[in-house]
């Protein structure tokens, strides 16, 4: 049935183009529809009728053109204001196609694009007494490739090829239609140049009908490609535009031959001193790095190889002797070498003069000095019981006293370098005689009669003093206190005073004597002698009761003003002279009655020394 009906209709074409009915029917449709291989396409079609009459009789038929062959198929008829609409059967289209018709358009839509949907569709409207007009439209396809995968090759290019070498490849799969691909240096594109740069493409057709389009760069290399980044970067049409994308950027590795040659010290930073490791190393602006060999320029201008690992030279524990020049040069071109100069910082031990010690007499003086040999300035300080006491290689020790001698140190450092540093010593005896402490020659005392005083003598001298000690007036005293070292004697005696008394000390060694004296003058107890009477001692009671309360007070008050700070506790000054001070002091007042001869009173009055009460006994 449905195969009569389009052959009436075709048979109806024909009589009316035969017979030139007149009318007329304007078809209009896009000149492409662009769509992404599986979205759905919409590819509409216009239409205009001259004759009113016309519109209310008229069907379209949709048509596909092959590609290859160039005869067009029917994939779709439709009658206006009628239900005699079909898609074709049996068709590539069946099912995926939907057409609507209305008055002055129909629209073809169809699902899920394939590539080979990229063909002409044409748009046939037939207005029967109006007469037959078509339209075309080609649908394009596009689908955007993969995104571009650049490999740089893994060998190395040398400069000294004369020809470009290949660099690196460059692919974009899966697109359509084909892709182009651009090749940068550096974010500058690369322009094919005969003898600099080539540029090999190809593409490749999928399984899935899309195309893999490859791209080979050759490129005549320079050192300063060492660098260099390579990026390729594939442009293809979509829907209405053109985008691009781009790839990763790659090295590639550069050979090129050694012109310079470096050598350097590593380590130790700065200076270099006698005991460090020094470790130098060598390198050349080559690519591969080449193979070293280092040596030593002597005197005589002779080399001598020296056993190296790779680029690094190392040297244990340097002394003066390692330094010089020292040569790295390749092991397979003796033109391209390169020096460096080490110096080695050393300081010799502290020589001393006078050795160890010197023997000075009194009064006399004496030059010291110390050295130390060294490359670089030095700076020599003198030390005494850790003060110091001169600057410079030399001391001057002048009018030798005793308090000249001892150990003198000299410390010698490397302002430049402080980890360089020396000593030596030298140590100063001074001879000469007795010389007692203090200031006084003759000492004056004064001491009760019973009670016992220190006398003290030192004396300073080389060798040591002797002291000995002569008394008249006494022959009770002795030596509480004696005590002798290298230059010090010192000695304390204990003298009974009984009497006036006279005391000589006597120093001497071998270059000398000196002597102290001392006078003591002993003072007696007071005693009363006045006749006794009743009035009288009751008088003497009372006055030595008020004198009690009175001392009892004033010691009150005296110890109210020490605990208060106001009077301060011990003595200014040095003392040669100690007393040695008795358990006790003992006043004894005597009252004698001078009547008619009756019995004595007495009264004894004691006092213990340092006490503030005192007790009464009559």
């Amino acid at each position: 049935m449905a195969f009569q009906q389009r052959a009436a209709l075709l048979c109806l074409f024909l009589f009316l183009h035969a017979w030139n009915v007149r009318g007329g029917v304007e078809v209009t449709t896009h000149e492409s529809v662009e769509v992404y291989l599986g979205d759905s396409a919409e590819i509409q079609c216009r239409f205009n009728f001259t004759e009113a009459s016309a519109i209310r009789n008229f069907f379209v038929q949709w048509f596909v053109k092959d590609k290859d062959s160039g005869s067009r198929s029917r994939i779709y008829y439709g009658k206006y204001n009628t239900v005699d609409i079909a898609v074709d059967d049996d068709t590539e289209y069946s099912g995926r196609i939907n057409v609507t018709l209305d008055q002055h358009r129909t629209q073809l839509t169809l699902q899920e694009v394939q590539l080979s949907d990229e063909r002409e569709f044409i748009c046939q409207v037939n207005g029967v007494s109006a007469g037959a007009e078509e339209s075309k439209t080609h649908l394009r396809v596009f689908a955007p490739p993969d995104a571009p995968v650049i490999k740089s090759v893994q060998s190395g290019i040398s400069i000294t090829n004369e020809m470009p070498s290949k660099v690196a490849t460059c692919e974009a799969r899966n697109g359509f239609p084909k892709a182009n691909i651009t090749w940068y240096r550096n974010n500058m594109p690369l322009v094919p140049s005969a003898g600099r740069v080539n540029v090999w493409t190809g593409d490749t057709v999928e399984p899935n009908a899309l195309y893999s389009v490859q791209s080979t760069l050759e490129y005549l290399v320079v050192k300063e490609d060492q660098n260099a980044n390579f990026s390729c970067e594939v442009s293809f049409f979509v829907p209405g535009a053109i985008r691009t994308a781009e790839s990763s950027s790659v090295g590639i590795t550069v050979y090129y031959p050694t012109t310079m040659v470096e050598v350097w010290r590593e380590s130790p930073k700065g200076l270099v001193k006698e005991g460090d490791t020094v470790e130098l190393r060598c390198q050349g602006d080559g690519n591969p790095p080449p193979s070293f060999i280092f040596s030593k320029i002597e005197e005589d201008s002779v080399s001598v190889d020296l056993e190296s690992r790779s680029n690094v030279l190392m040297l244990q524990s340097v002394t003066r002797r390692d330094g010089g020049v020292y040569r790295c040069r390749l092991r397979d071109d003796d033109i391209q070498k390169g020096d460096m100069e080490l110096s080695v910082k050393y300081l010799d031990p502290a020589v001393v003069v006078p050795k160890e010690s010197e023997v000075m007499l009194k009064g006399e003086d004496l030059i010291a000095s110390c050295n130390a040999l060294s490359n670089l300035a030095t700076s020599t300080v003198w030390y005494k019981d850790g003060r110091m006491v001169g600057r410079g290689n030399t001391l001057h020790l002048q009018d030798a006293t005793y308090e000249t001698a001892g150990e003198y140190l000299c410390e010698v450092t490397v302002p430049e370098l402080p980890s360089l540093h020396t000593s030596g010593s030298v140590h100063i005896i001074v001879h000469g005689g007795p010389q007692l402490v203090g200031d006084e020659q003759e000492v004056h005392l004064e001491e009760a009669v019973g009670r016992s005083v220190n006398l003290s003598c030192e004396a300073r001298g080389h060798p040591a003093p002797s002291i000995t000690w002569i008394f008249v007036g006494s022959q009770s005293w002795h030596e509480v206190f004696s005590k002798s070292s290298e230059h010090v004697t010192r000695s304390v005696v204990s003298v009974a005073v009984n009497s006036d008394i006279s005391a000589v000390c006597n120093t001497s060694n071998d270059f000398g004597i000196d002597v102290k004296a001392f006078s003591i003058k002993a003072i007696p107890l007071v005693t009363s002698s006045a006749p006794f009477s009743p009035e009288g001692s009751g008088v003497i009671i009372v006055v030595i009761i008020l004198s009690l309360l009175l001392l009892a007070i004033l010691g009150s008050v005296l110890y109210f003003l020490h605990k208060k700070g106001k009077i301060p506790c011990g003595r200014s000054g040095k003392q040669a002279i100690s007393k040695e001070k008795t358990a006790k002091d003992d006043i004894v007042v005597e009252m004698k009655n001078n009547g008619n001869g009756k019995s004595e009173d007495a009264v004894l009055l004691k006092a213990v020394n340092g006490d503030k009460n005192g007790t009464s006994e009559q």
